[in-house]
Parts: structure tokens; C-alpha cells; sequence
């Protein structure tokens, strides 16, 4: 499994915010700088975030973006699967895009793998994940991630 771009920095995206969780809403403008992301690029990346009610944003004078909930209970599958998916091919989610989904012996251990994928990718919130940004940047917050 490859990731996208777009997925990379969606988790980048996140984990900053995280790392600010409770400061009030956060202006993409800050987060692309700290990031070195094109704020035109993660205003596209926000849009699913958004839809996928991960992040609430504030149209306000000091608007901004912020995590929808608390970093502990935030996974980074819940932050992948709006951004890229989960499933490791397309007739695990739609069995109508293949006519062998009933024959295809192949089906089944790419389902096992994308059940073990997203095991995995639940078993992690933005909490640990802030913390190990965090420890990384010798608890300089303006360094996280």
C-alpha cells in the first residue's frame, strides 16, 4: 500500500492541529508554513476532513481549523479512509466492479490484508501520534511534526 501525497500531508495536517488541541482554531496559512505545504494545497486537503466531520472550521475574523473532537479518540484510519481509502482494491467496497468477485480466490486474502490494514491504522490516535511529534521535536511546539 502507497500513499498519496495528498495523505501524507492530510496526516501532517492533523497531527498538527493536534498538537494544538484546546488553542482555539488554527490558520491554514500557519500550518503550511510550519509544514512547508502549499496553503492552496491543504485547503483542498480540509474539504474531506471536513466532510468526514474530523475538523470543524471558524469564518470568523480569527477563523481558522480545528479537530472536531479530542486527539484521543481521533484514529489515523479515520483520517486516511476520507483521503485515500482503506481497502487495498476496488471490489472489496463494490463487488460490482469485478464479475470474477465470486470465483477470484485472490478477493479473499485481499480482504484479510485490508482487515489487518485497518487494524492497524485504528489502533493509532492522533494523540500518540502528537506525542511521538512532540518527543521528536525535544518538546518545542512550534516544531511539532
Amino acid at each position: 500500500m502507497k500513499l498519496s501525497t495528498k495523505t501524507r500531508y492530510g496526516v501532517r495536517l492533523m497531527v498538527d492541529l493536534a498538537c494544538r488541541y484546546g488553542e482555539g482554531p488554527v490558520f491554514l496559512r500557519d500550518i503550511a508554513i510550519r509544514e512547508a505545504i502549499s496553503e492552496k494545497y491543504l485547503s483542498q486537503i480540509v474539504i474531506p476532513l471536513r466532510k468526514a466531520g474530523l475538523l470543524q472550521s471558524v469564518r470568523v475574523a480569527h477563523g481558522g481549523y480545528s479537530l472536531a473532537g479530542p486527539p484521543a479518540v481521533i484514529t489515523l484510519g479515520e483520517i486516511i479512509g476520507p483521503l485515500e481509502g482503506i481497502s487495498p482494491v476496488d471490489c472489496l467496497e463494490n463487488p460490482s466492479a469485478c464479475d470474477r468477485v465470486p470465483v477470484c480466490a485472490a478477493r479473499d486474502i485481499w480482504a484479510m490484508l485490508g482487515g489487518k490494514i485497518a487494524e492497524a491504522l485504528n489502533s493509532v490516535t492522533l494523540r500518540d501520534l502528537a506525542e511521538i511529534s512532540l518527543k521528536k521535536a525535544e518538546n518545542d511546539l512550534s516544531r511539532c511534526i
